[in-house]
């Protein structure tokens, strides 16, 4: 903007205030030191990057990204695993409720029946459709093969499992009964001889499934009559038996009721 020499020396002063309370510089040109030439008035703001030759941009000279070396640390490796962690349990939970609700109302179903007679020679293989059946047999209780397991603890108090195989009559195969647990104090027979039924009796119990041993269990040891573990297939070799395991619920001299008919013969088969 140029301005006239005369009208400049009335209208300096009041430029001048007027500029400097502002938030930018001015400066003025003087061509004559006694405002005889025009002055011209030049406003520039405020000093920027660009203003300096110097200046690079980011956009001529783009930065470099520079890798670790390592694409993903341990940490994002674990949050990354919790939810898929988290899926699989619940899945998981999910599918073990539902075995285990099917097995509970399958066995319900099968406590409820009346008892099976068992059949004269029993298929191992089939056992396993027949577990926790009810069932009894009728024979003689072998206390001379009786075989102890333990030591097992029942309500805090250290004891054994009594295993005694029935032999039953005629070609009927001997089985092994499951008689219950003694404290450790009735180990011996003689100390427990109204527990040693003498006679023919009927075994009522429930039909089950050979036991599965663990890596923690020792061996047996059969040939001192030392059993740490129920292993029907030694314990049916050691005493001429089936391997067929029953879990005695009652022991009476007397007959069981027999079931229906037609549920001795369907379910006989299966077992023969």
């Amino acid at each position: 903007m140029t301005v006239p020499p005369k009208i400049l020396q009335h209208v300096y002063p009041v430029i001048s205030k007027a500029f400097g309370r502002l938030p930018t510089t001015c400066r003025i040109t003087q061509f004559n030191a006694k405002f005889n030439g025009p002055f011209v008035l030049h406003r520039r703001f405020a000093h920027t990057p660009a203003d300096d030759p110097d200046f690079m941009s980011v956009v001529d000279h783009p930065p470099d990204l520079v890798r670790s070396g390592q694409r993903h640390g341990p940490g994002l490796i674990i949050l990354a695993l919790i939810p898929l962690t988290a899926f699989l349990l619940g899945t998981w939970q999910v599918q073990r409720l539902g075995r285990k609700t099917e097995l509970i109302a399958k066995f319900e179903d099968r406590l409820v029946k009346v008892p099976l007679p068992l059949p004269p020679q029993i298929d191992p293989t089939a056992i396993a459709d027949f577990d926790y059946r009810r069932v009894y047999a009728k024979g003689h209780l072998r206390h001379d093969q009786e075989m102890l397991i333990g030591p097992r603890i029942h309500d805090g108090n250290d004891g054994y499992l009594v295993v005694t195989p029935l032999e039953r009559a005629g070609k009927e195969s001997t089985v092994l009964v499951n008689r219950g647990w003694i404290p450790r104090k009735l180990k011996r027979q003689t100390d427990r001889k109204e527990g040693l039924p003498v006679g023919e009796v009927t075994v009522q119990g429930l039909l089950r499934e050979p036991w599965k041993k663990n890596m923690f269990t020792p061996n047996n040891k059969p040939e001192i009559k030392e059993f740490y573990f129920p292993d029907v297939e030694q314990m049916a070799r050691l005493t001429g038996s089936q391997p067929v395991w029953i879990e005695e619920t009652m022991c009476t001299a007397q007959t069981a009721i027999a079931p229906n008919q037609s549920d001795q013969v369907h379910n006989a088969n299966r077992f023969s």
